[in-house]
């Protein structure tokens, strides 16, 4: 007996990013950092200032920011101007520096209560998690964009990620050095990454005269 093909029948879902913006997350502006930085400051929000300052320092993904440990930048009664880590996605080390004003932040932060014999830089208020989630951090990243009236869709935690190196090259146009700052460990990951484009490329050409 001949059975019938019948057509499929699908649920008419909408799609997963119907009204978002998708793709690269923008950097924030220096203007951007400053305002939420006042406002965190403001706020007398010490986690909060703390975890911004290293988010844009480090150049760090969520994943493993979240996971740093206070040994990680503090030793010898301060914290430290460099640090290194080995990253989750490449299992290589990565370094950073810590600027004067996040290792102030850091410092008021680690007087906290909370961090009283926390072995985690972020720890996490119920007792099973360690340290707050990637999904906690994406949460404070989008009312830290809020708080400044920016379109939170548009941004995220790449974008804090991105911030300072996106500032580097447009001041120095050398992809090199944002490449090992990101712990990349192909160029054409850090081309991608910054958006790179032939008109870029061109206006560092016209700026080398020979």
């Amino acid at each position: 007996m001949t059975i019938a093909n019948l057509p499929a029948i699908r649920a008419c879902r909408p799609a997963w990013n119907k009204g978002r913006i998708v793709g690269q997350k923008r950097p924030l502006l220096p203007k951007h950092v400053w305002a939420i930085r006042v406002r965190l400051e403001i706020a007398e929000n010490h986690r909060d200032l703390a975890l911004f300052n290293l988010a844009i320092d480090s150049k760090l993904r969520g994943c493993d920011l979240v996971k740093l440990k206070v040994a990680d930048v503090f030793a010898a009664g301060q914290v430290k101007e460099r640090a290194s880590i080995i990253q989750s996605k490449t299992q290589k080390p990565v370094r950073f520096e810590i600027t004067e004003g996040t290792r102030k932040s850091l410092l008021r932060w680690m007087d906290e209560p909370l961090m009283i014999g926390s072995e985690y830089l972020w720890p996490g208020r119920f007792h099973e998690r360690l340290h707050i989630s990637t999904r906690q951090y994406a949460r404070l990243v989008r009312d830290w964009v809020k708080s400044i009236e920016l379109d939170p869709s548009a941004y995220g935690t790449h974008s804090m990620r991105r911030t300072k190196v996106a500032q580097i090259y447009r001041k120095t146009g050398n992809l090199r050095a944002v490449q090992l700052l990101l712990g990349h460990t192909k160029m054409d990951s850090t081309v991608r990454y910054l958006g790179v484009e032939l008109e870029d490329a061109l206006a560092i050409a016209e700026a080398v005269e020979i």
